[in-house]
């Protein structure tokens, strides 16, 4: 390389992406074209933003995150199926100056969790929620969730399921003690830019002392749909976005205020 190439590139090249430092440098177990990787990086991201890779406690699932506390440089650990609310607030009391997070799928907290998850929000925990639906049981190989919209075929379900599904956000945001309580989706970049903002400000709550937050992500699955990933996309904007809209459920007048 002649001189003035090599101080051309030492010079004017600037690192504009890189890795969280909250994140490890492994491997993750997800299929390709999940969105748990994106999730994972956007709650990363935030945590250095705010200066608080020191501080966290993530507390992992049981479900297709069940080793997220491995790929987060931050103290983790596994709570049973659904107990992960209740592990949080055991934390979050005897370590209040932590910030204490639980990442949840739709089984793990819409089904087995949905009394921990309702508890957890009603005594208004000061904990950060990180819920992810993709409308089906991934890790255990794509039975019917809660969260499963009407008419969806899944392996427990194979002419579409009957009913309609829980939708969380706006069931929590009724109780009147909770914070913040919003949806969002990670099937495009402009989506993806406000989840991010979602997650910081949910962090910002727990921080401030205000009580419980959640954020909702709308996630692909398409080893379970029976899709590609770029159908996987498409799949949340064509059918989860008309019964899971995106918006804010509950913003308390103190979270205005951030």
């Amino acid at each position: 390389m002649t001189d003035w190439l090599l101080e051309a590139t030492t010079t004017h090249m600037e690192t504009v992406y890189c890795m969280p430092q909250s994140l490890s440098a492994q491997p993750t177990h997800y299929c390709p074209g999940c969105t748990h990787g994106v999730a994972h990086r956007l709650l990363a991201e935030a945590l250095d933003e705010l200066n608080m890779r020191e501080r966290a406690i993530l507390v992992a699932p049981v479900g297709c995150a069940v080793f997220a506390y491995q790929y987060f440089e931050v103290d983790g650990c596994e709570a049973p199926h659904g107990r992960a609310p209740a592990m949080a607030t055991g934390l979050k009391r005897v370590q209040p100056d932590k910030i204490v997070i639980t990442y949840q799928g739709d089984g793990d907290l819409a089904s087995i969790g949905a009394g921990e998850i309702l508890h957890a929000a009603a005594r208004n925990e000061p904990i950060t929620v990180i819920f992810i639906n993709n409308a089906i049981y991934g890790m255990t190989g794509g039975q019917m969730a809660p969260t499963t919209l009407t008419g969806q075929r899944t392996t427990s379900s194979p002419f579409g399921r009957e009913g309609e599904p829980l939708r969380m956000s706006e069931l929590l945001a009724v109780l009147p003690q909770t914070a913040y309580i919003v949806r969002r989706s990670l099937h495009t970049p402009a989506h993806i830019r406000k989840a991010k903002k979602a997650i910081l400000t949910a962090l910002k709550v727990q921080q401030a002392g205000l009580g419980f937050s959640m954020v909702e992500l709308l996630s692909s699955c398409p080893t379970n749909w029976g899709l590609t990933p770029p159908e996987a996309l498409e799949w949340i904007e064509k059918h989860m976005l008309p019964v899971f809209p995106v918006g804010d459920y509950k913003v308390s007048e103190a979270v205005k205020e951030l």
